[in-house]
């Protein structure tokens, strides 16, 4: 009985200790705000477990690539979702001064807005969903430039998420909106005019993405610059010229110049003129035009569409012979390669027909006069 008596006083000392109040809050309260970030820290510890060991398991045994993708867009806003429940729980237990600051509904805002950052940071990370998608489209056309929009459009999509965000985070905490809007109104028109060539840049890469003038690769010419475009972007496009050295043209400027891609082209053409010394008559003249379009004929790195051979001029040194014809490939090797291979030929078939190649000469004739 005294023993049962004795641990009655005990018990009832803890209650009237527990019960004592310091700032406003017992520390049965104390002990509950504790006890719930231990239970924060634990729950966090268990949903990171089923996470990367249960979830991860699954997704490893799928094919589909969008669920890791998923996953790894959903864990960390998950776990911080998990904090910020359990501290705002934990701060729920104690009781908060309204004076001379409103803390419990402070906290509810803060709360509120961190569940928006919460959310836009998910949605922000799954954008690297839709990406997937967009490649597997962009890889089944035959324009590379395609491919250069998805990261962009990824990033626009990130923008729209984070000021969907921020416009969401200021409502909440009690500021007008429309307001807001119509305060950056007179702002948003200097801006703009300050950015007329920021917003032009826009609007030419959007030409250059819906035209499609050029490919990533393609070797272009414009009355600026010429080269290989390497990169196309919102504000500029790239251009790695012969020299290697690397160009960038504002979008703008490069939509609204006359652009000439070389690559375009399905063959290459190949114009010029050889000279042979006026000691070759009309008949060797003509064999060596039958000769010449005999090559062309019989080549196998020449279109066989179109070509010409004819003899044009009477030269001040020289009986000119205009050779017009396409290479097959429009690579640039494999274009050198063919005209070096029919200038041979035209060479050898030129010693076998004894008809010389002209140089620029002069005959002078001197008169000498009786005494």
């Amino acid at each position: 009985m005294e023993q049962t008596l004795q641990a009655t006083n005990a018990w009832d000392n803890i209650v009237k200790t527990m019960d004592q109040t310091f700032l406003g809050n017992s520390l049965w309260q104390y002990l509950a705000f504790a006890g719930i970030l231990v239970l924060t820290m634990v729950a966090r510890f268990f949903i990171r477990y089923f996470l990367d060991v249960w979830v991860k398991r699954l997704t490893e045994k799928t094919d589909w690539e969008a669920d890791d993708k998923l996953l790894a867009a959903f864990r960390r806003p998950a776990f911080f979702l998990v904090w910020i429940s359990g501290l705002y729980l934990a701060l729920e237990v104690l009781d908060l001064p309204t004076d001379p600051i409103n803390l419990p509904r402070f906290l509810f805002a803060l709360f509120t807005s961190l569940l928006i950052v919460d959310a836009a940071w998910f949605v922000y990370q799954s954008t690297a969903i839709l990406s997937i998608y967009m490649n597997k489209f962009t890889a089944q056309t035959e324009s590379k430039l395609d491919d250069q929009l998805v990261p962009i459009v990824q990033k626009a999509l990130r923008i729209i998420v984070i000021i969907l965000a921020f416009v969401m985070i200021v409502q909440n905490l009690g500021y007008s909106v429309s307001s807001l809007l119509a305060g950056l109104g007179l702002g948003g028109l200097a801006f703009a005019l300050a950015a007329k060539d920021s917003l032009s840049n826009v609007f030419g890469s959007v030409t250059i993405f819906t035209d499609r003038p050029f490919q990533i690769g393609d070797w272009i010419k414009t009355p600026s610059v010429e080269g290989v475009v390497e990169d196309v972007g919102f504000r500029s496009t790239r251009i790695r010229t012969f020299e290697k050295t690397l160009i960038t043209i504002p979008n703008y400027k490069i939509a609204n110049e006359t652009i000439e891609n070389m690559d375009a082209r399905p063959i290459r053409r190949v114009s010029m003129t050889i000279g042979v010394t006026y000691e070759t008559n009309a008949d060797k003249m003509e064999q060596l035009l039958d000769t010449i379009k005999e090559i062309l004929k019989n080549h196998p790195l020449v279109d066989q569409g179109y070509h010409l051979v004819y003899f044009t001029n009477f030269g001040e040194s020289s009986l000119d012979v205009f050779i017009y014809y396409f290479s097959k490939s429009k690579v640039w090797a494999e274009y050198l390669e063919t005209r070096q291979s029919v200038n041979l030929e035209i060479m050898r078939k030129l010693e076998q027909l004894g008809v010389e190649f002209a140089f620029p000469s002069q005959t002078v004739y001197l008169k000498r006069e009786s005494a």
